[in-house]
Parts: structure tokens; sequence; C-alpha cells
């Protein structure tokens, strides 16, 4: 018998959303995992803030708009502030 494990690596994606003339927005997905269910508060902003840096990275990699950089640096504050508040 052969198992494999289909649980990806990252359990939240992130992307960017909104068009121009509008405030762009930062988006997340829930990837599907074994255990879902056993996330508190801080696990989900850790793993969006992760999920922030990885987009952030492919940002620079294949040199996105600027507007998406900025949106993204905005977001991890954000993020880095909540964290900061919660613990």
């Amino acid at each position: 018998m052969n198992i494999s494990e289909a649980e990806s690596p990252y359990g939240i994606m992130a992307k960017t959303c909104g068009c121009v003339d509008k405030k762009r927005k930062v988006t997340y997905s829930l990837i599907d995992s074994y255990h879902s269910l056993c996330h508190d508060k801080k696990d989900l902003i850790l793993g969006q803030i992760e999920a922030c840096q990885r987009l952030a990275k492919y940002t620079a990699k294949y040199g996105r708009d600027e507007v998406d950089r900025q949106a993204i640096e905005n977001e991890i504050d954000e993020l880095k502030m909540v964290l900061d508040l919660i613990q």
C-alpha cells in the first residue's frame, strides 16, 4: 500500500486584490489541512504573516507592481501589531 501526504506545508495562502484606482488589499485562503480545527488566533496571525512574507518575496522576484508591494508591507506591519496586542 502506498500512502502519500496530501497536506500542504503552508496553512494559508495570501494574494492581493483590488484595482489600481482603489486601495489594494491582501486576501487569504486557508489551505485544507488535517489539523485546521486546532488553530487559535495566534496561529492564524502567524500563518498570515508567513503567507505575506512569501507573497512579498515573489512580488520582488517577479518585479510586480509597487502598489502590491506597499499593500503587502502595510499588511505585515498591521499583523505584527495585532500579534503584539494579543500576546
